[in-house]
């Protein structure tokens, strides 16, 4: 009788073991399919975003949280957009030695700071994207100030950085975005 009762535990256990994984992935499975018919505005937002800037994210982490202002989560956008800020300033260093090898350090480093400030064309590129309209801020923030939407245009050529393994593909982005601009203002 004792070798029975084992049996039928091991028999038991076995199937109620086998059965939640079962249940599990197909729960994973309908959730799945669910999230790729709902979209969140914030979901469509990021897609439209990326359309903008002719860069499609492999990870749209990267781009949720460079989108994600400190104020809103403790998984924001602060680093990205360090790392972003080095990303603009080393395109932008490049770009005028390309141009001008002979630019004096006075005037590229000119260069590199009126990209730089967060009331100029930082905010100016940020806002004309739209950031201001996407990035997550807490309900006591704004987010269409200009810290805020500088911020989260620097994050998101951080993210492009991490996202392309290269931050030679975020300089890139940067300037065709940087370069349209330059050409609509002179319209």
């Amino acid at each position: 009788m004792g070798f029975r009762v084992s049996t039928f535990h091991l028999f038991l256990l076995f199937t109620l073991l086998s059965s939640p994984v079962q249940v599990f992935s197909e729960e994973r499975s309908s959730l799945l399919e669910f999230s790729l018919r709902f979209s969140t505005p914030f979901s469509n937002a990021l897609a439209n975003l990326q359309n903008e800037i002719n860069y499609t994210f492999e990870g749209v982490g990267l781009l949720r949280r460079a989108m994600t202002h400190s104020s809103y989560s403790g998984e924001n956008n602060k680093a990205l957009s360090i790392l972003g800020e080095s990303v603009i300033e080393t395109s932008l260093a490049l770009q005028s030695l390309r141009i001008d090898v002979d630019i004096s350090a006075k005037d590229l480093n000119l260069v590199i700071s009126e990209a730089s400030k967060v009331e100029g064309s930082c905010n100016t590129e940020g806002t004309r994207l739209g950031l201001q309209n996407i990035v997550r801020v807490a309900p006591k923030t704004n987010a269409t100030a200009p810290s805020v939407v500088c911020g989260a245009y620097r994050a998101l050529f951080g993210a492009i950085a991490i996202d392309a393994a290269s931050s030679d593909k975020a300089g890139e982005v940067y300037r065709k975005i940087h370069s349209g601009v330059r050409s609509a203002v002179t319209l």
